[in-house]
């Protein structure tokens, strides 16, 4: 029987607020339990996405560490490619950068959000790739290293993928980066709307581009238990910048009218019917998240990532793992 739990690969999200002295353990464990991947965030106020990636890869071994995402107004280029370029040297083959216009507001309340985030994107990604090959970047708009070459480069640039949303952004996506990762909740339907726009600004012939999801996850012995630990996690899709993720939901129109009535985020996911929960997350037993998997790498999906939910998320993780054990119907 095909496993169809490992039609691709499985990742967990290192959750951002994890106690710091659970972190290292979180990432040993993750390894150790069998997934292929382990992402790490930078969101504001939180913690650093260069300085993570650097610790656990020095407690762990195997497993793939994803930056997800570094946003590009925040770091000079020119400086993020020797981090990125010491982190590849010193594990080669085992990180993957993500890169993106970060969160509005955040950039916004920092002061670093440019008049044209699309071409300072666009700059950006290009600068870095040609900067880790050991070529001069060319002078942009936003971005300008002169004739810099780095000393120190890798002997192979790890992949850049780009953490966007809207339709152009996809678009500039398939033109200058190697793939996607698409923020949660990334079911089947949106991640074949993304596909398409990412190849309507692909150079022909090229390669098939990485597609790295997220979704807020949870296994427990019913549906139910596990529906009602992902709810909470739930509470931001009712506002404008998750629109892209439901657009393609046939209860798309529903749920804006429900976070309209309802008086807070936290009211919204409350009031979240059962069946949206299942659709908007992958949390259920450990079958029907194990098919939840299955189906996002059907839709093109190369890169299924949980973000473990609930208070106690080394337990989660454990929990998610079962998910990985068997084909469904085993």
């Amino acid at each position: 029987m095909t496993d169809t739990s490992r039609l691709g690969r499985v990742g967990v999200m290192l959750p951002r607020d994890l106690p710091v002295g659970q972190l290292l353990d979180f990432a040993v464990r993750a390894e150790k339990l069998g997934f292929d991947e382990l992402w790490v965030v930078e969101d504001l106020g939180y913690r650093g996405g260069i300085a993570q990636t650097a610790a656990v890869l020095g407690v762990t071994s195997r497993i793939h560490v994803g930056i997800g995402i570094l946003p590009a107004a925040v770091r000079n280029v020119a400086f993020a490619a020797m981090e990125v370029a010491t982190l590849e040297q010193l594990h080669p083959g085992r990180i993957t950068v993500g890169l993106g216009h970060g969160m509005p507001g955040w950039m916004k309340q920092v002061d670093v959000w440019p008049a044209s985030p699309l071409t300072l994107l666009r700059e950006y990604t290009e600068a870095l790739r040609d900067l880790l090959r050991g070529r001069t970047a060319a002078a942009g708009t936003y971005v300008r290293t002169a004739d810099l070459t780095l000393e120190e480069i890798p002997d192979e640039v790890p992949p850049l993928l780009l953490g966007v949303r809207g339709p152009r952004s996809l678009e500039l996506t398939g033109a200058v980066a190697d793939g996607v990762i698409l923020a949660e909740p990334a079911h089947p339907t949106y991640i074949a709307d993304a596909l398409r726009h990412l190849a309507a600004g692909a150079p022909a012939g090229g390669p098939a581009p990485q597609v790295v999801t997220y979704d807020v996850a949870a296994v427990a012995e019913t549906d139910q238990a596990a529906w009602a630990t992902v709810r909470p996690a739930l509470a931001p899709i009712g506002e404008p910048d998750w629109r892209p993720h439901v657009a393609g939901l046939p209860f798309a129109d529903d749920l804006a009218a429900l976070r309209a009535a309802s008086g807070s985020a936290q009211e919204f996911a409350a009031r979240l019917p059962d069946e949206w929960v299942a659709e908007l997350s992958l949390a259920g037993t450990s079958e029907r998240v194990r098919a939840g998997i299955a189906a996002r790498h059907r839709a093109g999906a190369t890169s299924v990532v949980l973000t473990p939910t609930g208070p106690d998320r080394v337990a989660a993780l454990d929990a998610l793992a079962t998910a990985l054990e068997a084909p469904v119907g085993a």
